[in-house]
């Protein structure tokens, strides 16, 4: 799994790194077949925006979304959303086979 962190108008320091690889590192327990991740961390004016970009084997890219004031709580709000959006897209493939 291929993790891609890029920053957009602001500075990408190592401890934003650390973090953003320690919360996308568990998001293979909940669907294995992640080939791809690319996080894009945007500075907006008040706010920061976090999007994920999941690519699986032989399915659409899942994309979330999260906004807050503080970049480490837009990070676990947009990990949260992708670990529901994952689960989810894994009860369907099995539910899909039964």
């Amino acid at each position: 799994m291929n993790t891609t962190i890029t920053c957009r108008h602001g500075e990408r320091t190592e401890a934003i790194e650390a973090y953003v690889s320690k919360k996308t590192a568990r998001l293979p327990r909940f669907y294995d077949r992640i080939s791809a991740i690319e996080v894009v961390l945007d500075q907006q004016k008040s706010s920061h925006h976090v999007e994920m970009i999941i690519s699986v084997d032989h399915g659409d890219a899942m994309i979330c979304h999260a906004d807050d004031l503080d970049l480490y709580a837009a990070i676990d709000h947009c990990t949260d959303r992708a670990v529901r959006q994952l689960s989810d897209h894994k009860s369907r493939i099995r539910d899909d086979h039964h």
